[in-house]
């Protein structure tokens, strides 16, 4: 239907009856605490490994292990992942995240023993699988339940769950397991750091099975509407589209590499403060928490930013370039106070992590109107291989050659990182999509 044909019927097509509900915020609410509650238990374990490699009397390797899992994990689940989501739906996916997230949970509890880290590791190993239906979800419920003046800073809020959860997961380990030679004492506080993240995700998913919703009664904007439409497309069709895409594929690359970086700092980084820092296994914890923190702004300020400017692909050059002059001061600053570390972390911290929504609303833009869940699970497919990657490359160079040159090596690749990101094209589909709408009511 075009203008003049809106003139003459008087009214607008059926597309244009569009509503966004106040239950909209209780439903991203309840996302953020899922959220929150399976990445709190990705770093359980390494952020204190030289506590754990003492009380299971296991390696460093198996204890980077418990969060690598994660990445290893995501990477072949993600697309029957993606394929779940768009077939059954956010309640269902979310609702199934949860259930494996809360037993995995439970599992951990029965591994409290010196001799059973094989049982703590398959609790974990559950957890990280239940991430597959975390990490594709901001973007895909953002876009179902919020209206285009609000779609960013709702992902960025999704997002924010996942930081916030990460956030935790460096807080709380270090201060309720302390370094010390009784093995009781250990066991007894591993029992209230497992027992207390069981019951929290026992309550959550309760709260989801009685609240969470599928969907709104009418979609929130003009784009969600014919993107209803059009969306009942062969899951392997949408594959294709998006690696045909060129400018998806940079970015998907890019991302990939920005936010393996972080995973391979944020798994390694007790042994790297302590090499600097012999007595500082709680700063470690408190600087990862400072990292994310920061994040969580940058996340924040950067959705305002998207949605006030709607510039999807400049925001993410600038926000890209900051993370490299972020690694680069982090990279020459180690060694210069524990307190210039924790200021740096901060900087690093509110860029590198500040790129996720940034990345997942770029991808949705560019790749319009294909499934916002699949793309964002394409993103952080890519991060956890780079992820893996990076991880197992900063640990061999860390104690093969040192830190400044594993850090080196993660700046060289964040200025790949960079030179990929100026080259993505400025295609923003969904944002056409929304103002053609808009422009067929007058």
């Amino acid at each position: 239907m075009n203008s003049s044909d809106v003139e003459k019927s008087g009214k607008l097509p059926e597309i244009e009856k569009i509503k966004v509900y106040k239950i909209r915020w209780l439903i991203l609410a309840l996302f953020v605490s899922f959220s929150a509650s399976n990445s709190m238990q990705w770093l359980q374990f390494s952020i204190i490994a030289d506590v754990m490699v003492k009380y299971y009397g296991v390696s460093t390797v198996w204890v980077d292990w418990t969060s690598m899992v994660y990445m290893v994990l995501y990477i072949p689940f993600i697309f029957p992942g993606s394929y779940l989501l768009e077939k059954i739906g956010l309640r269902r996916a979310v609702i199934i995240g949860m259930l494996g997230t809360c037993l995995g949970a439970w599992i951990k509890v029965a591994g409290v023993h010196p001799e059973r880290f094989w049982v703590a590791f398959v609790g974990q190993t559950l957890v990280a699988w239940s991430q597959v239906f975390v990490l594709s979800v901001p973007a895909r419920l953002a876009a179902v339940w919020f209206g285009p003046s609000q779609v960013s800073s709702a992902c960025s809020i999704g997002v924010f769950g996942n930081q916030l959860g990460v956030a935790t997961g460096f807080l709380l380990p270090p201060t309720i397991v302390t370094n010390n030679e009784d093995t009781d004492v250990t066991t007894r506080q591993l029992y209230t750091l497992f027992i207390g993240t069981g019951i929290v995700t026992t309550i959550l998913l309760t709260l989801i099975l009685i609240f969470f919703k599928n969907a709104p009664e009418t979609p929130p904007s003009y784009a969600a509407a014919q993107q209803e439409k059009e969306e009942k497309v062969d899951f392997l069709a949408s594959l294709k589209n998006l690696v045909k895409n060129r400018s998806y594929m940079l970015l998907l690359n890019a991302y990939g590499i920005n936010v393996g970086i972080f995973y391979a700092i944020s798994t390694l980084l007790n042994q790297i403060i302590l090499q600097y820092y012999p007595d500082a296994s709680a700063d470690a914890g408190r600087i990862g928490l400072v990292i994310v923190v920061a994040g969580m702004v940058g996340s924040v300020v950067c959705g305002i930013v998207l949605d006030k400017y709607h510039k999807f692909r400049e925001t993410t050059l600038v926000v890209y370039a900051c993370s490299l002059l972020g690694m680069i001061a982090y990279t020459f600053t180690l060694s210069r106070g524990i307190y210039i570390v924790y200021l740096i972390s901060a900087l690093l911290g509110f860029f590198m992590t500040g790129l996720l929504p940034v990345g997942f609303e770029l991808a949705a833009e560019l790749t319009y109107p294909e499934p916002e869940g699949t793309s964002a699970g394409l993103l952080n497919a890519a991060s956890q291989v780079f992820g893996i990657a990076f991880t197992n490359i900063y640990s061999a160079i860390l104690y093969n050659v040192g830190d400044a040159w594993a850090n080196i090596t993660m700046c060289v690749m964040l200025v790949v990182g960079t030179v990929l990101t100026a080259c993505i094209g400025s295609d923003l589909r969904r944002q056409a999509a929304h103002n053609s709408k808009e422009d067929l009511k007058y």
